[in-house]
């Protein structure tokens, strides 16, 4: 929603940004319509001794497992009223928004006609092409490597050219550490700025003395 008061502060929205591997040169950013209401995150524990050994049982092998879950509204109402300045919403809806989402799942055309051009070359071994890089943007403390995990769109009202123009997307990213990638990949080198970023905010976070818990020492 935007709004001509003078002292509203600015909307800052989350999103997805694709960013080429080799060169960090940013492909595309989607944006959300709107920020969902809500979000949940889950953080699953690598412990070096999760297989019994107590001698491990404070160790950690690896950063944890982070997961985002969220759902995201769009909404072609707004842009159809102003039908001569929004054509594209006019023409086709919100095909363009859910296109530009599930294009997060799938190589491109070019790159499948390649790879099945090379197999019938008698080519024995066909890696894929690498995706661009995935970065989840969620203010400026939050900004990391995932890959899309869950993906389902919900469309809920359509135009007389059956173009929808309500949809609702829920959305599961994972994120990705350097456990997952190399760790001279560039994922990693925003994953490591994430986790810093964590850091610096968790020093920031009030730390009473043992009083405050009803107690006056460690046994």
């Amino acid at each position: 929603m935007t709004t001509s008061f003078p002292g509203s502060p600015q909307l800052v929205r989350g999103g997805l940004v694709l960013v080429d591997p080799s060169s960090g040169a940013v492909r595309r950013v989607i944006t959300l319509q709107y920020n969902p209401d809500s979000m949940s995150r889950t953080l699953q524990v690598q412990g070096a001794g999760d297989n019994g050994a107590r001698s491990e049982a404070l160790r950690l092998k690896g950063p944890a497992v982070e997961t985002f879950k969220l759902e995201a509204e769009l909404d072609a109402t707004d842009p159809l009223e102003a039908p001569q300045n929004n054509a594209v919403a006019v023409q086709f809806g919100l095909h363009p928004q859910i296109a530009a989402l599930e294009s997060l799942l799938n190589p491109t055309s070019a790159e499948l006609v390649t790879q099945n051009a090379l197999a019938q070359s008698g080519t024995l071994e066909i890696a894929s092409s690498e995706a661009p890089l995935t970065l989840f943007v969620w203010s400026a403390q939050r900004v990391v490597p995932v890959r899309v995990t869950e993906f389902s769109v919900t469309e809920e009202a359509f135009d007389p050219q059956l173009n929808p123009i309500r949809a609702k997307v829920s959305l599961g990213l994972r994120v990705l550490s350097v456990e997952d990638l190399p760790f001279s990949h560039r994922g990693s080198t925003v994953f490591l700025g994430y986790l810093q970023r964590k850091e610096s905010l968790a020093a920031k976070a009030p730390s009473p003395g043992l009083s405050a818990l009803g107690i006056g020492g460690i046994p």
